[in-house]
């Protein structure tokens, strides 16, 4: 794995797996924080994104809300 991300997710979330299988098959290190099992996480998530969804991604300083892989792609290669 060479790039490194964050992503926050939560249990309930299925398209939280679909992002996270999705940074997997691109080989990107990330970093999982849970928002539903640490509430401190969801504050820190509206701070850095404004939003309170999830699966929430940034990679290399970008923020990507959901499952986008064009996104991904842009912001680990650009």
């Amino acid at each position: 794995m060479t790039e490194k991300a964050v992503i926050y997710t939560s249990a309930t979330c299925p398209v939280c797996g679909m992002a996270k299988d999705l940074l997997n098959s691109m080989d990107i290190e990330y970093k999982e924080i849970k928002v539903d099992i640490n509430p401190v996480s969801t504050v820190r998530l509206i701070a850095k994104t404004g939003k309170f969804t999830v699966p929430q991604t940034i990679i290399n300083g970008t923020v990507i809300s959901g499952f986008n892989p064009d996104k991904v792609i842009e912001a680990a290669h650009g």
